[in-house]
């Protein structure tokens, strides 16, 4: 199975204490290296020179190809964290918007923005790429402006006829012009706390795994790369419960190590109910 990915691979600063850090992230990214466990993977993104060659040369060792169109700069972001698990975001800079897709067409296509990079045109182009579509809303409903990241309101309409599309709870709300029987599955993260999950506009809820994270970056972009691996091959149900125990797994051990089989014994404790 052939999957490309597309959004813009970030430089992450992180702040914790009196520590500073960088490391390579972007929706895109967390998603392109899950979906690295179910099939043939590549990258649709847009960035700078001041990305380091040895985080590109990183994915390419996974197996990753890079399809990349240049910018002046790359998009950077500020993650500042707290002892309490909070963190403040910022914007640094933005690269451009990607402008061109390979040819072909591709079994899934992930689309992962994180600040804007998916034109209205860009993304019908992708539409026509995609046997199966699955799109995270954070992107597209962010502001391109440097500064405290600030989300805006969308037409949604554009969005439907997804196969799956992820949001976080509080990003829902910026959605108009859209129903959650718009697209096949709309799958609603609310971080540790139950989520919704929705089968042509059936809500059903789910209750993640409780566990002891330091970190929670890249959860939504690994869950949705997992949902729609295992929605390929299995039942709805069992593919959100697969999806979890999976995200709990990256969530627990910052990397990818862990077995399908962990991921399968896992799953049967996570709950998944109608709503």
């Amino acid at each position: 199975m052939k999957c490309l990915v597309v959004g813009h691979i970030t430089r992450d600063v992180i702040l914790h204490g009196g520590a500073r850090t960088e490391r390579v992230g972007g929706g895109a990214y967390y998603s392109a290296i899950a979906a690295t466990r179910f099939c043939d993977v590549e990258i649709l993104t847009s960035i700078g020179k001041d990305i380091p060659r040895g985080w590109l040369e990183s994915l390419s060792e996974r197996g990753i190809k890079l399809h990349i169109s240049p910018s002046p700069t790359s998009t950077v972001y500020e993650l500042r964290y707290f002892d309490d698990g909070r963190r403040n975001l910022r914007l640094l800079s933005c690269a451009t918007s990607i402008d061109t897709v390979p040819e072909g067409r591709y079994d899934v296509v992930i689309i992962n923005p994180v600040a804007g990079e998916i034109t209205p045109k860009l993304l019908e182009e992708l539409k026509e790429k995609a046997e199966f579509l699955a799109l995270d809303v954070q992107g597209f409903i962010r502001r391109k402006k440097p500064g405290k990241v600030e989300s805006k309101e969308i037409d949604a309409s554009r969005l439907k006829g997804a196969d799956v599309l992820h949001a976080d709870v509080s990003e829902l709300g910026h959605l108009k012009n859209f129903d959650p029987s718009d697209v096949d599955v709309l799958l609603v993260s609310s971080g540790p706390e139950s989520g919704k999950a929705y089968l042509h506009g059936i809500p059903y809820r789910y209750y993640p795994l409780k566990i002891d994270v330091k970190e929670s970056t890249g959860a939504g972009d690994v869950f949705l790369a997992a949902f729609t691996g295992f929605h390929r091959s299995c039942s709805f149900i069992q593919a959100v419960k697969r999806a979890n125990a999976f995200t709990a797994l990256f969530l627990k051990y910052r990397n990818l190590g862990f077995c399908m089989t962990d991921v399968s014994e896992l799953a049967a404790k996570v709950r998944v109910e109608r709503a």
